[in-house]
């Protein structure tokens, strides 16, 4: 299975975006596909998908620093941001904890959670048995962060996203697709 129809079936796009998409597309060409289909939302999601987790999480990090966050916000761009630099489990941790004790109620949250669901355990620190995250919540952490952003104006929420999105297509060639 192709690392599009992957990444597609392990998101649950909607039968419409899979009837754009090909197993021969390349990441770039499938997200563009979705894009010129009129399938935003459905191009962000496979996008958050098939970019490898960490440049998910710097891909949200960046839109998030142009942004008027919150003290809360950039509390948690600022711990997804560490994670970034250095993914040691310390790092990831403690975004995990920042979000799951904010009860994924703000844009900080997910975007925290965008690096703490990347990989460890979902279990508490203090807990024996491990519980790894599925290899998709990143993207749906990182999905629901881009959408936030872009909502930081509603007015502007489909140019936002587009542009949001723009900016991260380049990143599929660079990072060859994660899915």
């Amino acid at each position: 299975m192709s690392a599009v129809i992957h990444a597609s079936v392990q998101m649950e796009l909607p039968a419409e975006a899979n009837a754009v998409l090909r197993a021969e597309m390349t990441p770039q060409v499938a997200v563009q596909a979705l894009l010129a289909a009129g399938r935003p939302q459905d191009a962000l999601t496979l996008l958050a998908r098939l970019l490898p987790k960490r440049y998910a999480v710097a891909w949200v990090c960046q839109c998030a620093r142009e942004q008027a966050l919150t003290q809360e916000d950039r509390a948690g761009a600022s711990l997804a941001e560490q994670w970034v630099r250095e993914p040691s489990e310390s790092n990831r941790r403690a975004a995990f904890e920042f979000a799951h004790a904010g009860g994924y109620r703000s844009l900080g949250a997910w975007i925290a959670a965008s690096a703490g669901w990347s990989g460890g355990s979902l279990a508490p620190a203090t807990q024996e048995t491990p519980v790894p995250p599925p290899e998709h919540l990143t993207a749906r952490a990182t999905v629901a962060a881009i959408n936030l952003l872009a909502a930081l104006e509603p007015a502007e929420f489909d140019a936002r996203r587009k542009a949001f999105i723009e900016r991260a297509t380049s990143l599929l060639q660079a990072g060859g697709g994660e899915a």
